[in-house]
């Protein structure tokens, strides 16, 4: 027996029915997404295997190095996430707060801690999204408007960055590096 559709009004007074299959469909949609949805490359398949000696180096015809594009999409999803869990966060300085200031990592471990904080603030944000206590179309008390649904617009440069994070990794590698 299906379920009644709940009656509820939007950010902009309309009136919006959501019913539990649609609110699951968005639900599944949004983890799909946030996994790398239909984009060419994901995030974890542009980082397997990056060559240690290239993390840091510029490649032909590309603005960043690996290691920047790595810690742009690691300090842009942590700041969405910690904005969707807590009201007293403070975004850092746009753009400066969310590049590193040098072109590659200090060592190894600076490169795993930082690959391994993608995953597991992308597993926090997945949890948010599935718990059905989240409502997904409710705007952010906190927030200039801003829900679930449109803070995931953040996806879409994601998956730019783990493409160009890819085809540094092919350029570097396969062509060579540019002195800059």
């Amino acid at each position: 027996m299906a379920r009644k559709a709940k009656t509820k009004r939007t950010n902009r007074g309309k009136a919006v029915r959501k019913s539990p299959e649609a609110d699951a469909s968005l639900r599944k949609r949004l983890v799909e997404l946030l996994q790398g949805g239909e984009a060419h490359v994901g995030i974890s398949d542009a980082l397997a295997d990056f060559p240690t000696e290239k993390r840091g180096v510029y490649a032909n015809g590309l603005e960043h190095t690996a290691w920047q594009l790595l810690e742009h999409i690691r300090l842009a999803q942590w700041d969405i996430l910690e904005f969707s869990r807590d009201p007293r966060h403070v975004s850092p300085d746009f753009p400066d707060g969310y590049w590193p200031k040098t072109p590659g990592p200090h060592d190894d471990a600076a490169w795993t801690k930082s690959v391994q904080s993608v995953a597991r603030d992308l597993r926090a944000m997945i949890g948010l999204v599935t718990n059905p206590r989240t409502d997904l179309h409710r705007a952010f008390p906190w927030g200039d408007g801003r829900s679930w649904i449109c803070g995931g617009r953040w996806e879409s440069g994601k998956s730019k960055h783990a493409m160009s994070l890819r085809e540094s990794r092919r350029l570097v590698t396969r062509i060579g590096t540019a002195v800059r």
